[in-house]
């Protein structure tokens, strides 16, 4: 389970007046679940993301983990609380100068996992996203969709908790998002993962969530559960952001 507890962040513009990128906010993300984060350019989604691992550590606010309270603590011990939590990024962030298989074992490399058993969840990973027959091939040989299915492998491979995806689909063509949405979609049926992804297409949400928070210049709105495929807004204003998709 993840908790946000009266989470907010602040930046700096260049004329040194101050913005709100995240407003004070509160939100419990259930076991399991797949978990949208929805709105405009700008609303604070992927602010509101990096947060929950502390890429971006909150102005006010803690943030709970498994019942582990991250905003308390050390360098050490959140490097260590990161290995269950793993992320795939909008622009693949792939090494150009490492294979398939090499990408995928960088983080149990980093996390400190022996070589046999790396090659092991390599393979086991690769063959979860169908790409164990690209295991050697370099990102500059693979397709848009491929490299994305090889993030996701590398985020599954220290067996995480959590995913978080941060546009993960918004690269790719209609066909191939659906691809990318039915690879996560298996994983959190298959290893129970939970995952939390950001995005500004309604259509993401529709297909993948069982829940997704409505954020608007950097507040929360609502949260909305997601039946059917249907997003069951109760805010005028989130009615309204459906309304324009």
């Amino acid at each position: 389970m993840i908790i946000l507890d009266n989470v907010s962040k602040r930046f700096q513009n260049r004329d040194k007046t101050w913005f709100a990128a995240v407003e004070p906010t509160s939100l419990t993300i259930r076991e399991g679940e797949i978990f949208g984060l929805m709105g405009y350019s700008g609303a604070g989604k992927s602010t509101l993301l990096r947060l929950i691992n502390l890429l971006e550590r909150p102005d006010t606010g803690k943030v709970f983990l498994d019942n582990q309270e991250l905003t308390a603590m050390s360098e050490a011990k959140l490097r260590q609380a990161r290995q269950s939590i793993g992320m795939v990024f909008q622009q693949f962030n792939l090494l150009s100068n490492r294979t398939v298989a090499e990408n995928v074992a960088f983080p149990l490399e980093i996390a400190g996992w022996n070589e046999t058993d790396i090659k092991r969840r390599v393979s086991e990973c690769l063959e979860v996203v169908g790409l164990t027959e690209r295991a050697e091939h370099y990102p500059a040989q693979l397709s848009g969709g491929q490299k994305q299915r090889v993030g996701i492998a590398r985020a599954l491979a220290p067996k995480p908790s959590v995913i978080l995806a941060d546009e993960p689909t918004s690269a790719l063509d209609p066909i191939t998002t659906r691809s990318v949405l039915g690879c996560l979609k298996d994983i959190n049926e298959r290893f129970k993962v939970t995952i939390v992804i950001v995005t500004h297409e309604m259509s993401v949400i529709r297909r993948l969530c069982q829940r997704t928070a409505l954020l608007h210049h950097g507040k929360l709105l609502e949260v909305a559960e997601v039946r059917n495929g249907v997003i069951l807004a109760q805010s005028e204003v989130g009615k309204e952001l459906l309304r324009d998709d």
